[in-house]
């Protein structure tokens, strides 16, 4: 056990200690002072669907900020009081907020409210070792990245909505017409996904963090990347080299990256193929949709994430 850890077990033992004093003097509501039924959600894709299905019945708060890698994030005392608080909390799951199920989920009452893990029951993609080999040991085993995908972003969606509706069955009018339209948003992007890509004339695409399966399993192309799941990985000179030489064979001069993260890996690999092909490199950006950025929203950065496939993919 290292340092960090060590402190973050203190932390967190001062925390139950603090919530079991303070229960015996604070009653928490189980509504927000204005009504509103109160939901916390781990980060920005779940606040989003959940604003966009609750509207006005609703207050959502965020636990990791926007553009935040989600990964290794630890909870403040902040945050796991306004959890002890939420009638409904909704995490991704399939590992990404591991520390939500680690350390938050044993020490809060779960009495009172929903707690909806919104990757349950979802078709999830297992991650690979550096030899293409499929791992099956545990949750750490699958992708987490489901969001990025319209069509399981909707199902996603949909246990939020089940969800909301469970805790507040008044308000199951009000939240079906918000959810009608969230689901019709996400079909026509779906379609136009598979319509758009299904003229391409490229299988395969090449991006800084290998975050982009599930577009790539349900939209019939090949992703690789100069690193895995992990935002933590540091590539190798050979992983570059390979990837490169894949690059020039295959005639690719498209390389993405998502803003949140450093593009140091999209513009060594640039750099390198027009230094072996001399052509012209472009690196364009694919969003992992983990907050409001360039003046986009979830669904903004979706569609911008089509139209930047459809170049990279050579889809007239």
């Amino acid at each position: 056990m290292n340092k960090s850890q060590k402190f973050f077990l203190i932390s967190i033992a001062f925390i139950i200690l603090t919530i079991i004093i303070a229960s015996f003097f604070y009653t928490y509501p189980t509504t927000t002072d204005d009504g509103k039924l109160k939901i916390v959600a781990s980060f920005y894709p779940l606040t989003f669907f959940a604003q966009q299905i609750g509207g006005e019945e609703v207050s959502v708060k965020q636990i990791i900020p926007n553009n935040i890698e989600a990964h290794n994030w630890q909870p403040t005392f902040a945050d796991i009081l306004a959890l002890e608080e939420a009638d409904v909390i909704i995490y991704n799951g399939a590992s990404l907020d591991h520390w939500f199920e680690e350390d938050i989920l044993p020490i809060i009452d779960p009495t009172s409210k929903i707690i909806v893990k919104t990757t349950d029951g979802l078709q999830l993609l297992e991650t690979e070792t550096e030899n293409g080999e499929s791992t099956h040991e545990n949750e750490e085993s699958f992708d987490p990245h489901t969001w990025i995908s319209p069509y399981l972003a909707k199902q996603q969606a949909e246990k939020i909505y089940q969800a909301l509706v469970q805790f507040n069955p008044s308000q199951v009018d009000y939240y079906s017409i918000r959810w009608q339209n969230l689901r019709t948003r996400f079909e026509e992007l779906d379609n136009s996904y598979i319509n758009e890509l299904s003229t391409k004339h490229k299988e395969e695409i090449f991006v800084a963090h290998s975050a982009f399966a599930y577009l790539a399993d349900r939209y019939g192309f090949i992703q690789h990347g100069v690193i895995g799941i992990s935002a933590d990985e540091q590539p190798s000179a050979s992983k570059y080299a390979n990837l490169v030489t894949m690059m020039a064979e295959d005639e690719t001069y498209v390389v993405f990256v998502d803003p949140v993260y450093p593009n140091e890996s999209a513009q060594t690999l640039k750099n390198e193929l027009n230094r072996l092909t001399g052509h012209d490199v472009m690196i364009l950006k694919l969003y992992f949709m983990l907050g409001d950025m360039d003046g986009l929203d979830y669904f903004g950065q979706q569609e911008k994430n089509l139209k930047n496939l459809s170049i990279g993919l050579d889809a007239k």
